[in-house]
């Protein structure tokens, strides 16, 4: 890696850190799905900063920012777009939707029923959405970060699995240490306040064009064929544990691959080691497994699964 990205990526988790407080795994596991060009999910109760962070990693990276409020009431055409007729023309004009952005934060998208949830699946699989028989191109920087409030909490839809496989990640978002917590409380006395964000601007770090080339550092981030047989390895092990009812598909395994590349590029290494993909793995699948009934009553979680079986396969030396 050149000292130019590794300086570039330090200054952004800096940045970054001014105004997160206490959520240093949370940034960097958001940055990395970033640099692997992948889709985010952040799960968590109300008020541990995933809105501001989404909109502080836009800032930072100098991309476009679009927020999209999910309620039981959203339509699709809301997200999308809607074609209008327009008097002066004599012809129907297209009104895009907020979806046309780069960063794009779907905020608690389980708020709204399947029907809208659906509406992001062809912008995140293919970065475009069709409306009226037109394919309209959401350019190469979209990325949904999306947040969801746990599943237990009521007025929630769960997310049907097709839609959260197109998630790379799905990061848990906990309330910050006591410490941390402190320090949020002695920048709020110093007058610091999430919701006059104008009035504590950030530095830019990036344009556009250097978030782009930040990416492509990303993959050319070397992946040696025992650590690709690894990564196979640990999702085909998420198929045959007793412990699961549904297991990792083989865009699970390109994602993981995806999510390591990153995950090295962030510790300023040109190869991946097994550790970025133990690391990244539980982010990576969580969300992509279904624990058997007699488990889930157990109290036993996706995580709990998947710390077994990362124990169980052996890593290449």
């Amino acid at each position: 890696m050149t000292t130019s990205v590794a300086d570039t990526l330090d200054r952004i988790r800096t940045e970054i850190a001014t105004r997160i407080v206490g959520q240093t795994d949370v940034i960097d596991q958001v940055l990395v799905a970033f640099l692997a060009r992948g889709h985010v999910l952040l799960e968590g109760v109300p008020g541990t900063a995933k809105t501001l962070l989404v909109r502080t990693l836009a800032e930072t990276l100098g991309t476009r920012f679009g927020r999209i409020q999910f309620t039981p009431d959203l339509m699709p055409s809301d997200i999308t777009g809607v074609s209008i007729f327009a008097e002066g023309t004599r012809a129907f004009e297209f009104r895009p939707g907020p979806v046309f952005t780069d960063l794009l934060l779907a905020d608690e998208i389980n708020r709204a029923p399947a029907k809208t949830q659906a509406a992001l699946l062809e912008a995140m699989q293919e970065r475009q959405v069709t409306t009226d028989g037109t394919a309209r191109t959401l350019g190469s920087l979209f990325t949904v970060f999306a947040t969801q409030n746990p599943v237990e909490y009521e007025g929630t839809f769960p997310l049907p699995e097709a839609q959260l496989d197109r998630f790379l990640v799905k990061v848990k978002v906990g309330y910050p240490s006591a410490d941390a917590e402190v320090q949020i409380l002695d920048r709020f006395a110093d007058g610091f306040d999430s919701d006059r964000l104008a009035d504590f601007p950030l530095t830019p770090v990036l344009d556009a064009e250097g978030s782009r080339v930040l990416r492509t550092a990303a993959d050319q981030v070397t992946v040696a064929p025992e650590v690709r047989a690894y990564i196979a390895a640990v999702v085909r092990a998420t198929r045959e544990d007793a412990g699961l009812t549904l297991g990792g598909s083989p865009r699970a395994s390109v994602a993981l691959f995806r999510a390591a590349r990153g995950a090295a590029l962030l510790a300023n290494r040109t190869f991946v080691t097994p550790d970025d993909v133990k690391d990244f793995a539980p982010a990576v699948l969580r969300h992509r497994i279904i624990v058997a009934p007699e488990l889930d009553v157990e109290g036993r979680t996706a995580d709990d699964v998947l710390d077994a079986i990362l124990a169980r396969v052996p890593a290449p030396q």
